[in-house]
């Protein structure tokens, strides 16, 4: 299990690398050495420690050939780590974006595209998911504030696009806790933050989406470190917890994620109500107008 910042320069997937832990684990439950398994698959040791590492996912033929080696009779657990390859080696449709994007966040759109459970606390900037085209422009412009015209405008597509998740036959859920300063906290004109709020309040009517605000009465919480996001993930899938930095992001992954969840559960208790909390948002728009 492993929790590190996503920047470096021989970029390796959360998947390929989960999978590289569990050919690890089969070698060391099964006493044997790298340059054993190489020779059994006819490989040399270098190849088998890149699987390993996920540095090169392995492919299903020979998986198949180590799993009859580590002797992996239960068919539930071949199927899972034979999927696992699979979505090793799966392209997704943001890799025609690659260039416009940092390495780390290709992980995001897949654990986002793959999650069960989406779970959000966000305290700068309203969730990509639950933004208007025009608010997530704007916010764009200032936390990317680097980036030329064109590179804003395929970013923007991007985000834009991974809404589609929302609209699937079945969609994720989505659970958003919102700390009240960002009801207050203007992104664009005046106009484009109020058309934001108000689509905030529409989102919380989805039966999909649970939107609540942690008011400013709440006082001091458990994340005074700033904004999370815990994905719980269909097998064989850990569940995986998320946090920015301005350096790339940190993936942490259950169990060392537990410590997040039970923020992420105390600033449910602390927060408005679902009714309660799109009052208070639509009120604040209404203020704005």
């Amino acid at each position: 299990m492993w929790s590190h910042v996503m920047a470096r320069s021989q970029w390796v997937t959360l998947r390929a690398q989960w999978l590289g832990q569990q050919l690890r684990s089969l070698r060391e439950e099964n006493g044997m050495l790298i340059k054993e398994v190489a020779e059994y698959l006819e490989r040399d040791p270098g190849t088998v420690s890149r699987y390993e590492t996920g540095v090169y996912p392995i492919h299903s033929p020979e998986l198949l050939k180590l799993l009859d080696l580590y002797r992996v009779a239960d068919e539930h657990r071949r199927f899972s780590l034979l999927k696992l390859s699979e979505e090793a080696w799966q392209k997704g449709w943001w890799d025609g974006y690659a260039p416009d994007l940092a390495e780390w966040f290709s992980d995001y759109i897949w654990l986002e595209s793959r999650a069960d459970h989406i779970q959000m606390f966000d305290n700068v900037v309203f969730p990509g998911l639950l933004q208007t085209e025009e608010y997530g422009e704007a916010a764009m412009r200032t936390t990317a504030w680097d980036a030329d015209d064109e590179s804003i405008r395929r970013m923007l597509e991007l985000r834009m696009t991974r809404k589609a998740i929302l609209a699937k036959p079945k969609p994720p859920r989505i659970s958003v806790i919102l700390d009240e300063a960002l009801l207050r906290r203007p992104s664009g004109s005046p106009k484009v933050f109020v058309a934001q709020l108000r689509y905030l309040a529409e989102c919380a009517e989805r039966p999909n989406t649970d939107v609540r605000v942690l008011p400013f009465k709440a006082g001091l919480h458990p994340s005074h470190t700033g904004a999370f996001k815990i994905f719980t993930m269909p097998e064989p899938f850990p569940r995986i917890a998320h946090a920015d930095t301005l350096q790339g992001a940190v993936y942490i992954e259950s169990p060392q994620c537990d410590r997040l969840v039970e923020a992420y559960d105390r600033l449910h208790t602390l927060s408005l109500g679902p009714a309660d909390s799109v009052e208070l948002i639509s009120a604040v728009a209404e203020e704005l107008e």
